[in-house]
């Protein structure tokens, strides 16, 4: 089955304001020639830059998405931003679940639980983000670490929820770090992620949703990525800080 390439962009914690409307002016430049029906773009800028991004991203193919949120729509959690709020900014999508959450703030399975169903519940398309360790990779653990956060990730979603929303694998051990998991390793989970969804939710479930990769995807390695079977775009870091970088990778992934 063919699944419409999605290229997206995480930018972290990079770009003020004025640094984001000169970034996400130079993406749509650079991508002005290509064809919506072929491929979504999407960037996530920090939260104060969300609403300046959204005003020149208006009537532009490209989506916007939010690197993270409460599965709130309000409260005493100082810090925190609600799907609401995403929703208010122009926000169609959500980033869930990153490793650097999971890393540093102490994202588990059961709070990506909670914000996968508070996105859906308001509106949001999720992308939720899965992954090892360099150490769980030379344990052996790979596919118990996926299948854990999978399965408990996705715990109590309808099979129409987890059709319509985003998967992105990235190891761990590739992020920020230069090193790439060739094509052939990140296909063989890819690969074992579709067919656990094909066992444990739906055959066409599993057929349909779009699983990302993101570990240092460049230029340089993102056609040999996309020429494997099972996955369908990137979830783009440092390399989607530059419009030039951006554009080359979305129009190799075509």
């Amino acid at each position: 089955m063919k699944r419409k390439p999605m290229i997206a962009g995480n930018w972290k914690m990079h770009m003020t304001t004025k640094e984001a409307r000169d970034l996400v002016s130079g993406i749509l430049q650079q991508t002005k020639d290509v064809d919506p029906g072929n491929v979504d773009i999407l960037v996530a800028p920090p939260y104060t830059a969300l609403m300046a991004v959204s005003e020149l991203l208006n009537g532009t193919p490209i989506l916007l998405a939010g690197q993270n949120m409460h599965w709130e729509e309000k409260g005493a959690f100082t810090g925190e931003i609600s799907p609401v709020m995403l929703k208010e900014v122009g926000c169609s999508h959500v980033i869930i679940g990153h490793s650097e959450r999971r890393q540093y703030f102490g994202e588990t399975n059961e709070t990506v639980n909670k914000k996968l169903h508070a996105a859906f519940s308001h509106g949001l398309t999720p992308i939720l983000c899965v992954g090892e360790s360099l150490e769980q990779r030379e344990a052996n653990q790979t596919f118990t670490i996926i299948e854990e956060e999978l399965k408990e990730g996705l715990n109590g979603l309808t099979t129409k929820q987890v059709r319509s929303m985003i998967l992105a694998y990235e190891p761990i051990w590739a992020i920020g770090t230069g090193k790439t998991a060739s094509p052939e390793q990140a296909e063989e989970v890819h690969a074992f992620i579709r067919k656990w969804l094909r066992e444990q939710v739906e055959k066409e479930a599993a057929e349909e949703i779009r699983i990302l990769y993101g570990g240092s995807v460049k230029p340089e390695n993102i056609e040999g990525l996309m020429t494997m079977e099972n996955i369908d775009g990137g979830l783009v870091g440092g390399a989607s800080l530059k419009a030039d970088s951006f554009g080359q990778i979305v129009k190799r992934g075509l």
